[in-house]
């Protein structure tokens, strides 16, 4: 069974297919210059390893009034000019190439972010769902990885904490016929993989983005 690493190659895929690409929030390489660029255009930006998983080495960046921020885990840095910021990231990283992410603000539960994993599988011919579940984060974090104490709920049960009742069975649907179409674009770029886990994120007014596929889904 193929597994592909790069979060890069998979973003990539998705945003050569029209129907996928309008889901992927705005994603670079990390470079000093397309952060610079990429805090001009968004609010705040996560920057994340091109490979790895469980939240590991993920940070949020944002241009404060004053100087910007940079958060990893619980603990907030803060830094009085462009360059400091630059300095700080590259002393706070893992030595391995990264991504910038636009920052999509999710909705939330008890103030605390809540992200999607989606499940599919393949047995013989055909693709299976295995789960549709919520992540919410633990209290003082930003990322709602399990492995970092993030609660697992039911996808329809924290949906429906957060959206009305009749928009919550629209995002679920929505969720899942738009991981039907991510599937054979992921497999006709990337021939023999035979698991997948995408998260998404959805924002207060409930759009839907693609945060994130892994082909060995935790």
């Amino acid at each position: 069974m193929r597994q592909l690493a790069s979060k890069w190659l998979k973003t990539k895929a998705l945003l050569r297919h029209p129907y996928t690409a309008v889901y992927i929030p705005e994603t670079c390489l990390y470079s000093e210059e397309q952060l610079r660029m990429m805090l001009r255009r968004h609010a705040f930006v996560f920057i994340k390893p091109v490979k790895g998983g469980g939240g590991n080495g993920v940070m949020r960046v944002a241009k404060e009034r004053k100087g910007y921020t940079c958060t990893r885990m619980e603990n907030a840095y803060r830094f009085d000019h462009f360059k400091a910021l630059v300095d700080g990231i590259s002393r706070l990283r893992i030595q391995r190439p990264y991504l910038i992410q636009q920052g999509i603000q999710l909705a939330s539960i008890q103030g605390r972010p809540v992200d999607y994993r989606v499940k599919v599988a393949k047995e013989g011919e055909k693709w299976i769902f295995r789960a549709v579940v919520a992540r919410h984060a633990r209290p003082g974090l930003v990322i709602t990885n399990l492995c970092k104490g993030g609660t697992l709920l039911k996808g329809r049960e924290a949906l429906r904490m957060i959206y009305s009742q009749r928009l919550a069975i629209r995002k679920r649907r929505e969720i899942v016929d738009l991981t039907r179409h991510c599937i054979p674009v992921l497999e006709r770029r990337f021939p023999g993989i035979g698991q997948l886990g995408f998260d998404y994120g959805l924002d207060p007014n409930g759009r839907v983005w693609i945060l994130e596929v892994n082909t060995r889904p935790q």
